[in-house]
């Protein structure tokens, strides 16, 4: 065993030791006695969008501390198992050795080069079986492994994927821009006839859900895009009110005219 290896498991046992002493019912931490699978669930994703903001700011220097607190929800999830004899961390990181050398057989077994259209078809197919094992034919759904609670985009791109992974999609980005033109002109009408109705929401909500199909035809991930659209739109506004106040305005007293100006004045300093 290398010292790097030796090492790892040190501090590994460490940790799992440390959560094991901060669950004792008699000389534990109080809040984290009082946990239960559901009351964690919050801050499991509240750090998973730490990492991931670490990651999109570029700020790597942090993100080994994010990386250990999400690690952390993991450790204190296989701790509740372990309590009530269901499985321990030594069985999830063992399921997790068996489900990557089975879903990558190209590396493991046939060592093979396969094109990223060949490995998300691979990816589709053992997915399914993986699915077809777990469930009876009676009950099976192609939807059962996406979360009820995934956000709403990457709900949709997972949906997009599975459908895909059946045959049931366009061949290039093309069909779905098409796609996304004919959406804007439905809502268009639905609006044009009661901006406030319940048709008018659904047109917009299948709008919503073609914008995505384009994202993940050009390989993108529409989480991440609408970050991205979020940041930008928040920093140019912030120089929107920097110009304004410069300009001895506000946010409060300029009229639409006058925010209008700035914004166009700020995209052209670009």
């Amino acid at each position: 065993m290398s010292q790097t290896t030796s090492t790892s498991t040190n501090a590994l046992t460490e940790l799992l030791a440390i959560m094991a002493k901060l669950r004792d019912p008699k000389t534990g931490c109080p809040w984290d006695i009082k946990q239960d699978f559901k009351s964690i669930v919050p801050h499991t994703l509240e750090e998973a969008y730490e990492v991931a903001d670490c990651i999109e700011k570029g700020d790597l220097g942090e993100l080994k501390s994010e990386l250990g607190d999400l690690l952390f929800q993991v450790v204190f999830y296989a701790q509740l198992a372990q309590e009530q004899g269901l499985f321990d961390f030594s069985d999830v990181m063992a399921g997790l050795n068996d489900k990557l050398v089975r879903r990558h057989p190209h590396v493991f077994t046939e060592q093979q080069a396969l094109t990223d259209e060949q490995l998300s078809e691979q990816w589709q197919a053992i997915k399914a079986q993986d699915r077809a094992i777990k469930t009876t034919p009676q009950s099976a759904s192609i939807w059962q492994d996406i979360p009820a609670n995934l956000p709403s985009l990457s709900k949709a791109k997972k949906i997009q994927e599975r459908v895909s992974g059946l045959g049931f999609d366009w061949p290039n980005y093309h069909g779905a821009l098409d796609k996304v033109i004919e959406e804007v002109d439905e809502v268009k009408e639905a609006l044009a006839v009661d901006p406030l109705s319940a048709h008018s929401a659904e047109e917009v909500g299948d709008l919503l859900f073609a914008t995505v199909n384009v994202a993940r035809h050009i390989k993108r991930d529409p989480e991440q895009l609408l970050r991205s659209a979020n940041d930008k739109f928040s920093a140019r506004f912030e120089k929107v009110q920097t110009y304004l106040h410069q300009r001895g305005q506000s946010l409060d007293t300029a009229s639409l005219v006058e925010m209008d100006a700035a914004w166009d004045a700020i995209k052209k300093q670009k």
